[in-house]
């Protein structure tokens, strides 16, 4: 894989759960964005979502690691 996901075929992300309760909500497109499904993760769990024709976007609550094509990042408070 060149960095990038192929033309073609719909993105995927990985989310790892950094604590008990993250959750993982779909947000579908066109005129009115809606939440679609929501998944709720504990600590350690792993979802693996890809985007389709009906989703368009995802917000994640809580503290992750999203994995992507394009990169890594940290959701959530960092604890200090």
């Amino acid at each position: 894989m060149n960095g990038k996901p192929d033309e073609g075929v719909a993105d995927y992300i990985a989310v790892k759960a950094l604590e008990n309760g993250v959750t993982v909500t779909g947000v579908t497109r066109g005129a009115e964005n809606r939440f679609l499904h929501t998944e709720k993760l504990e600590e350690g769990e792993v979802w693996i979502a890809q985007f389709t024709e009906h989703i368009s976007a995802m917000k994640i609550r809580g503290r992750a690691k999203v994995l992507t094509a394009y990169g890594e990042i940290e959701s959530g408070k960092s604890e200090k």
